[in-house]
């Protein structure tokens, strides 16, 4: 598994192993929740369970009026 290093400033990393004891794990596992959370690409459980399950009112498109006329560029 590939290691990455990054700098940041005393107070953010002490806040960081605040937030690391907190969650009982450690700062590297606390981190990489982070970015999987940042560029999770999953889609949610059950979200495709949820197509078709609208039980409202029928959805419908409001009036769309008229284009505004734009003069043509050169």
């Amino acid at each position: 598994m590939p290691q990455l290093h990054c700098y940041v400033p005393d107070d953010v990393a002490s806040q960081l192993q605040d937030k690391a004891e907190q969650a009982h794990i450690s700062v590297s596992k606390y981190l990489a929740e982070l970015i999987k959370k940042d560029i999770g690409t999953d889609w949610p459980e059950d979200f495709f369970e949820l197509f078709g399950a609208w039980e409202g009112e029928p959805l419908s498109r409001g009036e769309q009026g008229t284009y505004e006329q734009r003069l043509e560029l050169d």
